[in-house]
């Protein structure tokens, strides 16, 4: 389902296969949009910004787990006795 070019910065699809590396500079850190024709076709971005977007969702998944089992009842275990 590809969208109107309103992300800013976008570069054509014709500039990325040219220099992708310069392609993905262009966002600083933040998602390229890559233009086919004058839809955008999909979002380019850097390593760091991928990864912290993974981190992000971890910590997200690991809140709500969390979050479940703040209800559960505890069990008492005396360490010596394991």
């Amino acid at each position: 389902m590809a969208q109107n070019a309103e992300v800013e910065p976008s570069v054509t699809l014709s500039a990325l296969k040219q220099d992708p590396i310069a392609a993905v500079n262009a966002g600083g850190g933040a998602p390229v949009a890559v233009l086919s024709g004058s839809k955008t076709a999909f979002y380019c971005l850097p390593i760091d910004t991928y990864e912290a977007i993974l981190e992000r969702l971890d910590d997200k998944e690991l809140a709500l787990v969390i979050e479940s089992r703040l209800s559960e009842s505890c069990v008492r275990v005396d360490l010596d006795k394991l």
